[in-house]
């Protein structure tokens, strides 16, 4: 999981960064590559060129481009994101959290 967005997980320098670092935190994915597209501005028009995708931040996931904050919180109200993080090999947290809501 790669994350070019502004600012870092730690602090997020934008709303849409800070929601694609809180969705990725539910679904308890912490260890994951995030780079700080304000910091350098050759990366940040040359990952919006790569992509073809205007905005930032984007999420890449096994080296694909995924979308922006808009596609990654609709992957995970529709469940897709627990799919897409099970075929990295990461189990989501809310698998978790749903077993622990049907054992009360």
């Amino acid at each position: 999981v790669v994350v070019f967005m502004k600012g870092s997980p730690a602090q997020p320098l934008c709303g849409f960064s800070n929601a694609v670092v809180q969705i990725l935190r539910l679904h308890g994915v912490e260890d994951y590559r995030a780079h700080d597209v304000l910091q350098d501005p050759d990366l940040r028009q040359g990952i919006k060129d790569y992509s073809n995708w205007p905005t930032i931040p984007q999420v890449y996931l096994n080296g694909e481009f995924v979308g922006g904050c808009d596609i990654l919180l609709q992957m995970h109200q529709n469940g897709d994101l627990v799919e897409e993080l099970k075929k990295l090999g990461i189990r989501s947290a809310l698998l978790d959290a749903e077993k622990d809501q049907e054992k009360k």
